[in-house]
Formats: structure tokens, C-alpha cells, sequence
């Protein structure tokens, strides 16, 4: 099977977002939610809009 960006169900805060990052690219979940958290510094919207739109836009893994 073709590796996805899924949101993770297992590797999550809030959304799942940065743990699916984190399986898609092989990298530590860690390094996409500390992204994240500096994009929110410097008022918020560069962190939060476009994790707000992976939330909406990527589906949840399945159980499978």
C-alpha cells in the first residue's frame, strides 16, 4: 500500500495532523508540532490557518 497523509489516530493532540506529517514523511511528530507552535509566535494565523485546513482537508486513518 502507498504511504498516505492521513491524520493519525494513535499519534495525537489535538487533530492528529502533525502525527500524520510525522508518519507520511518519517519524521518525528515533535518537529511538525513544534513548527507549528513557532508559526502561531508571531500572531497566530501563519500556524493556525493551515493547520486548521489539514484538519478539514486530510481524513483520519483507518482502523485497517
Amino acid at each position: 500500500m502507498k504511504n498516505q497523509l492521513r491524520r493519525s489516530r494513535d499519534n495525537r493532540w489535538i487533530g492528529g495532523v502533525c502525527g500524520g506529517l510525522g508518519e507520511f514523511f518519517g519524521l518525528s511528530p515533535f518537529w511538525f508540532r513544534l513548527l507549528f507552535f513557532i508559526l502561531l509566535l508571531p500572531g497566530g494565523l501563519p500556524g493556525f490557518l493551515p493547520y486548521v485546513l489539514l484538519w478539514i482537508i486530510v481524513p483520519v486513518e483507518t482502523g485497517e
